[in-house]
């Protein structure tokens, strides 16, 4: 049996607490006034070498025409200032909720991103049990303990996007479905009939609780096997296997557009569910991986050898492949189409989050061609930690570039509220599947391919 060390155990609450200080921290600062909003954009525009001067030279025939002139003049500056006050005002007004926002929007990445990763490995340990898979069997238990953290990282998700309301979901905003009402969205009201708040946390509870019985019943039917005199237990994970993953494609794909595409309403994208399908399976095989190569390094999981490993990491490769699929084939056949609805979304993007949004690429792609194409690297512990890092934080920014354009727009840097969302829930993450880890034996014992997997060589 696996014993959580008090070192790592220690570790993680201190994760917890410095990220609930910065958390705290990074709401507190967020509340700003309009007028210290104000404030700030004048001293932004002054930095920026704001101030422009206009010269007008008006030429008249006579001192009428030229009075006259004056006075439409004159006028006309008089409606300019009064337009640019409102302008103003209104852009100010606007600067103010993104501020707001950024505290929720950061909170609410990193809460979706560690849940991703346990509902990415559930799903990769039904295809194992589904497809019979003979090779990673040995893996199973710290499959199971990772997705221990769905259920309270799911439930989590699903109270931060309750509380945030607006602050995320526009659609939430009062008034939006009103025709009349100064917030209405002609848009956003004809999609009314899904995008409401009832509708949303329903099905949002009946996807989290299909996938946490599936994983209840699966892990009973694990533990259970280990027992066993026969292979019923076996027979009953591959059944509930089977029938988990086909209420898994249909569920996934709608928590997609809820949970996050939603946040901005009007743009659509018929790849959505599988592009953030890609994202999470090679988060959670990835995270598979580096929770493996701990535990063989501190000598409890002997028996995974350098072939295990290289399948792990074949796969962190070959679906991040797939996903760069997806995300050019979302951004091509959009980019080429070039209807406005659409292709907002990577105009957005490209004006205010290009950084983020190719470094992404480099990071997902790019790097794990480069890193683990060759098969004896992929053997090599600390050189797959070094991939995986660099992955998983790759799959963090994808989920950024998400949400934060719709709900902050320019108003993104990656400081105190994002540093200590991740701290947080990677301490929460942590703590709750090591401890999973030291509920059962990390090896399965009457399995009918343990033996198999044990001595699996490639």
């Amino acid at each position: 049996m696996y014993t959580f060390s008090n070192k790592l155990k220690t570790f993680s609450i201190i994760l917890m607490v410095l990220g609930l200080l910065g958390v705290g921290y990074g709401f507190m600062t967020s509340h700003k006034s309009l007028d210290e909003v104000k404030t700030m954009l004048a001293e932004e525009a002054s930095h920026h070498g704001g101030g422009h001067a206009e010269e007008a030279h008006v030429v008249a025939e006579s001192h009428d025409e030229h009075a006259e002139a004056a006075t439409h003049t004159n006028e006309s500056q008089a409606h300019a200032t009064a337009d640019e006050a409102h302008h103003g005002d209104e852009h100010a007004e606007h600067v103010m909720h993104q501020i707001h926002n950024r505290p929720w929007s950061a909170l609410y990445v990193a809460a979706f991103f560690f849940m991703m990763i346990a509902l990415g490995v559930l799903a990769f340990y039904a295809i194992q049990i589904a497809s019979q898979a003979g090779w990673s069997p040995v893996l199973f238990r710290v499959m199971e303990g990772i997705t221990a953290y769905l259920l309270p990282g799911g439930l989590i998700v699903l109270a931060i996007a309750f509380f945030a309301d607006s602050h995320l979901f526009v659609w939430l905003k009062e008034g939006i479905t009103v025709e009349g009402h100064e917030n209405y969205d002609k848009l956003v009201a004809g999609k009314s009939g899904w995008l409401n708040k009832t509708g949303f946390f329903i099905r949002g509870l009946i996807f989290l609780g299909g996938w946490v019985l599936y994983r209840q019943f699966s892990r009973k039917f694990s533990i259970a096997q280990d027992t066993a005199d026969d292979n019923r237990n076996f027979k009953k994970s591959f059944r509930i296997a089977a029938g988990f993953l086909v209420f898994f494609i249909y569920t996934e794909s709608m928590m997609s557009w809820d949970w996050i595409m939603s946040v901005d309403p009007h743009w659509f994208s018929t790849l959505f569910g599988w592009y953030v399908f890609a994202s999470m399976f090679v988060s959670g095989i990835t995270v598979i991986a580096l929770i493996s190569i701990y535990l063989k390094s501190k000598g409890v999981l002997e028996f995974v050898n350098e072939n295990h490993l290289h399948d792990v990491a074949k796969f962190m490769f070959a679906f991040s492949i797939f996903w760069t699929y997806l995300w050019f084939s979302q951004f091509m056949l959009i980019w080429y189409s070039n209807i406005p609805e659409e292709v907002t979304y990577f105009v957005t993007r490209f004006a205010d989050y290009k950084l983020p949004f190719l470094g992404m690429v480099v990071m997902n792609f790019v790097f794990p061609i480069l890193m683990l194409m060759n098969a004896d690297y992929k053997r090599i512990p600390w050189f797959v930690v070094m991939a995986g890092l660099v992955i998983l934080f790759g799959h963090y920014i994808d989920i950024f570039n998400m949400i934060m354009p719709a709900t902050v727009g320019d108003r993104w840097f990656i400081g105190i509220p994002e540093i200590s969302s991740v701290l947080l829930f990677a301490g929460l993450f942590i703590f709750i599947v090591f401890t999973a880890l030291t509920k059962a034996p990390l090896l399965v014992k009457r399995y009918p391919f343990r033996k198999e997997s044990e001595e699996f060589h490639y």
